[in-house]
C-alpha cells in the first residue's frame, strides 16, 4: 500500500459499475505563477519564471489524478458559463474524466484562485467562490452519481448549497452511497471549529476520512495524531488519514492498525493540490501494491 500522504483509496478489481471513482464537490481553476516573494508596489511590475492554469480542488484536481492511474472517473461538480469553466471542461476531458454529470451555472463565475508560489513552496492564495458554492446533487442524480465503486466527497466547508443544514445534501448523497456499495471518501477545505456539526454528519457514512492535520485539530481540538483519530472514529468514521504536510501522513484503520508514513524528501517548489492530489492506492496484486 503506497501512502505518501493521502488522497482516495483505490482497490483496482473488476466491477459491474459504470465507474471506479466518481469524484463529487470543489472544482476550481487555479491561476499560479512561481516565484513570488513580494508583489511589487503602485504599478510595477517583476518577472517570474512560470504562470500555469491548472484544474484543481479537491474534487476535480483528485479526479484527474485518479484518471492518470487509469481509472474510469467521473467529476460532478459546478462550473460557471465563463472562459475558466470552459477550460475547466477541456482540460478534464483531456484525461478522459467523464464530464456529463458536471454542472454548468449560468451567470455564475467559476470558483477560482491566484496562487503566489514562494521561493520555499508556499502558496499563499487569493479565492473567488464562485460555481462550487451553487453545486447541488439532488436524489434525482443519485442513480448515475453512485453508479461507481468508489464515491469520493471533496470540499466540505466550501460548497454552500450541499454544506447547508448541516450538510443535509451531503449526508444524504454519502447514505445513499453506501446503500448502492460504494467504498466513500471524504475530503474537507475551511472547516473551522465551528462546522464539527456538518462534518460530524457525514463521518458515519464515511470509509476513508483524509483531513489535513490543520483541519483535524481545528475540527476536534486535539493535537495528537492518535487522539485525533480516535475522535473521529468515535464518531463514525471508519478509517483516518491525516495529511501531515512535511511529516507525511498518519493513517489509523478501523482494526486500529497505524502507519506512519514520511514525506519524500524532495527540494520543494511548489506545493499546490498536494493534499487534494495525493493517493493512497492497492494494485491487485500483493507484489505491486
Amino acid at each position: 500500500v503506497s501512502t505518501q500522504s493521502t488522497g482516495v483509496h483505490f482497490n483496482r478489481i473488476m466491477s459491474s459499475k459504470a465507474y471506479d471513482c466518481v469524484c463529487v464537490g470543489l472544482t476550481i481553476l487555479d491561476i499560479l505563477g512561481r516565484p513570488i516573494n513580494s508583489i511589487p508596489s503602485g504599478g510595477g511590475v517583476q518577472f517570474v519564471d512560470k504562470i500555469r492554469l491548472t484544474v484543481a480542488g479537491t474534487a476535480a484536481g483528485t479526479v484527474i489524478d485518479a484518471a492518470k492511474l487509469g481509472l474510469k472517473t467521473a467529476l460532478v461538480g459546478g462550473v460557471g458559463d465563463d472562459e475558466k469553466g470552459l477550460f475547466v471542461i477541456n482540460t478534464l476531458s483531456l484525461f478522459k474524466v467523464d464530464t456529463s454529470l458536471m454542472q454548468t451555472i449560468k451567470g455564475v463565475d467559476t470558483s477560482a484562485s491566484i496562487l503566489t508560489i514562494r521561493d520555499n513552496g508556499e502558496r499563499p492564495a487569493s479565492h473567488q467562490r464562485g460555481a462550487s458554492d451553487h453545486l447541488l446533487v439532488e436524489d434525482k442524480d443519485y442513480p448515475k452519481v453512485c453508479n461507481t465503486k468508489y464515491l469520493h466527497m471533496g470540499g466540505t466547508g466550501l460548497l454552500k448549497k450541499m454544506d447547508e443544514n448541516n450538510g443535509e445534501k451531503t449526508k444524504s448523497l454519502l447514505e445513499a452511497a453506501k446503500k448502492n456499495g460504494c467504498i466513500t471518501t471524504y475530503d474537507v477545505l475551511a472547516t473551522p471549529k465551528e462546522a464539527w456539526p456538518l462534518v460530524q454528519s457525514c463521518l458515519p457514512s464515511i470509509d476513508w476520512f483524509m483531513p489535513s492535520m490543520e483541519e483535524a485539530v481545528s475540527l476536534s481540538g486535539r493535537t495528537d495524531p492518535e487522539e485525533i483519530a480516535r475522535f473521529f472514529q468515535e464518531h463514525g468514521a471508519n478509517n483516518i488519514v491525516l495529511k501531515w504536510g512535511g511529516k507525511g501522513s498518519y493513517t489509523k484503520t478501523k482494526s486500529g492498525n497505524i502507519l506512519h508514513v514520511p514525506a519524500f524528501k524532495v527540494n520543494v517548489t511548489d506545493t499546490t493540490g498536494c493534499g487534494d492530489a495525493c493517493l493512497l492506492y492497492t494494485s491487485p496484486s500483493p507484489r505491486d501494491s
